[in-house]
């Protein structure tokens, strides 16, 4: 079971990146994304009901690997940006690159950033800590890029 957490908490092996775990765990997540409404044929919204089905498994997959290496949120979980990422991504009307990449960037600034209250969900225990900020950061890019895309289409800027 320790094998099977780790191998979840870290996106299989995106956490053990040497340079900016979580930033690769976020570009595992879009990449999964991209492939599942690409390939599998899934409008971009049900990529957040993907991450509420999954985030109990993350969650219990982070905290399991946190206890593991003794830290409380430690680099190598990555299970986290992959759910927030995918409640970003959920956002899309239609899957494109450019606003794909608007996702990860709005998902990767609220997520360093940790806004009110999102900082405060940082600060439950366990894998409920660690994977419950990064959704609410998941959140944020959300409303962002909701949004970003309206101001867009008002400005004929698709």
């Amino acid at each position: 079971m320790n094998r099977l957490a780790l191998t979840i908490a870290t996106w299989f092996g995106c956490g053990y990146s040497p340079w900016a775990p979580g930033t690769v765990g976020s570009a595992g997540g879009v990449l999964v994304g991209w492939l599942l409404v690409r390939y599998a044929g899934w409008p971009p919204w049900t990529l957040a009901a993907l991450a509420a089905l999954s985030t109990p498994v993350g969650i219990w997959a982070a905290g399991r690997a946190a206890d593991l290496v003794g830290k409380k949120d430690p680099g190598l979980v990555v299970v986290d940006e992959v759910l927030g990422q995918w409640v970003a991504l959920a956002a899309l009307a239609a899957w494109s690159w450019p606003w794909a990449l608007a996702a990860f960037v709005l998902f990767r600034l609220f997520d360093i950033v940790k806004p009110w209250p999102v900082w405060k969900l940082e600060c439950l225990r366990g894998g409920t800590g660690i994977v419950l900020d990064d959704l609410g950061a998941g959140a944020y890019a959300f409303v962002a890029l909701r949004i970003l895309q309206l101001a867009a289409g008002w400005f004929n800027l698709k």
